[in-house]
């Protein structure tokens, strides 16, 4: 009892500075923070590109929507100028002869599908800001807790992602106007500026509209493109981590952000490849169905209006294949990671026992090992080399857990998806040769070749 009270006396009087492990808890060990300024600088660089990305999309009439008279702004700014505008000044620019240049079923048709694009995208991008804001739109809460190390990064994807959108707009705009130029040529007015004014509101329009349809694309692009920097951290993260439950929840974390960027954008993706999809054979049926000649002048609007269509699916298929390529080679990543961490562990292991038989052979040669050794003696050598219950536990717990994470990623790649379709390279494929048989159909039933 004596002695038990002395232990337990001993004990009390540890200090707690002698308690304290020598190892603290991973939640518990701060990284060294960033000076304050420079932490300030770079969220303040992320919010103002935000805010002009914000104030750039209200232009647009995006995130205008919160109200009522803003809800009704925005829609007629958009029936105004994207609808009533081009129809009005078709209407006005009639003119007798002028008939086989420009056809008027061909430019309503034109209109009317690339309306109806501008709509899908306008009203399923302005649910989601509405929704959500711009931050949270776009996955750069700061809540999240990856601002302040991605902010840089943000900032560079916004800008590239704006001068992209600005690329393709010129270059449709400097198209569309130069094929006004063309026509305005052929098909004569009363006065010249009557022609000046009309090339004018047709190129307003027609900016205005394929702005909003590829701004929806551009953002769709953005948000795909934000995700695949915390892939390309997360394939870091593997190099450098070496607990499975962190690398579990991280990838969990990841996938929960495609599965939200898939729910919000399906019905948008969905929409946008029926209309392009109906407007391509309309046009097709329009132009074989048509019994004149067609030329630049009568039927160039046709090929602009394509490119915007084909470019902005593209600009979505392309998006949404990278992240799910990304998503799916996590797989990969994991597998190479756990041969390396296998592997570095059997070498390490086998290293240990060779340099002690070494050293066991060493001795016996130079007769440190004499004969007169008892025979507990000689029985206390088999333990020398060979691994503790604790140590085998040890490595093969670590194997089993780095191998579920494996199969785990390996069975769950995740990916941006449309109703439960993961949008990839087969999907890509089965699109295009669904197209063209459906091409081919429409050929063959409008194109009839008879034998003299």
């Amino acid at each position: 009892m004596a002695e038990v009270q002395i232990q337990i006396e001993a004990q009390e009087s540890i200090t707690p500075h002698q308690n304290t492990p020598l190892l603290k808890n991973p939640d518990e060990t701060q990284l060294p923070n960033p000076p304050d300024g420079e932490e300030n600088d770079k969220e303040t660089r992320l919010d103002k590109t935000l805010q002009r990305l914000d104030f750039f999309l209200s232009l647009l009439g995006f995130n205008n929507q919160s109200s009522v008279w803003s809800f009704l702004l925005s829609w007629s700014l958009f029936l105004a100028i994207g609808v009533f505008l081009p129809i009005v000044v078709l209407e006005l620019s009639n003119c007798p002869g002028c008939e086989k240049d420009q056809i008027k079923s061909f430019e309503i048709g034109i209109v009317i599908s690339q309306a109806c694009l501008a709509a899908a995208s306008l009203i399923c991008l302005s649910h989601n800001l509405r929704k959500y804001g711009v931050r949270k739109f776009l996955f750069v809460d700061r809540y999240n807790g990856h601002v302040e190390r991605f902010s840089d990064q943000y900032v560079q994807k916004i800008s590239d992602s704006m001068r992209l959108l600005v690329l393709w707009v010129f270059a449709c705009c400097l198209l569309k106007t130069a094929r006004e130029i063309i026509r305005i040529m052929y098909v004569r007015h009363e006065s010249w500026w009557q022609s000046a004014a009309i090339l004018v509101a047709f190129v307003l329009s027609w900016t205005f509209v394929t702005t909003i349809i590829l701004s929806a694309c551009v953002m769709f692009h953005l948000v795909c493109n934000l995700q695949i920097i915390h892939f390309e951290d997360y394939g870091k993260l593997l190099e450098r981590e070496s607990d499975v439950v962190v690398l579990l929840q991280e990838h969990a974390r990841l996938r929960y952000y495609l599965s939200k960027i898939s729910h919000r954008f399906r019905i948008y993706l969905l929409l946008q490849f029926v209309i392009v999809t109906i407007n391509q054979f309309l046009t097709l049926f329009q132009t074989t169905g048509y019994k004149g000649i067609i030329t630049f002048i009568n039927g160039g609007d046709f090929a602009v209006s394509s490119i915007v269509q084909v470019v902005g699916t593209i600009l979505c298929l392309n998006a949404a294949a990278k992240i799910s390529h990304r998503a799916q080679g996590i797989g990969a990543l994991a597998s190479r990671w756990h041969a390396l961490m296998t592997c570095t562990a059997t070498e390490s292991s086998q290293l240990r026992t060779s340099n002690s038989m070494a050293n066991l052979e060493t001795a016996y040669k130079s007769g440190s090992f004499n004969n007169d050794y008892s025979e507990s003696d000689l029985e206390s050598l088999d333990f020398i080399t060979a691994p503790t219950n604790v140590q085998l536990a040890s490595y093969m717990s670590s194997y089993h857990k780095r191998l579920a994470l494996v199969m785990y990623l390996q069975a769950n790649p995740g990916g941006i998806t449309i109703f439960g379709w993961t949008v990839d390279r087969s999907l890509i494929n089965t699109i295009f040769f669904i197209q063209l048989s459906l091409v081919t159909f429409v050929l063959g039933k409008t194109i009839v070749v008879t034998a003299e």
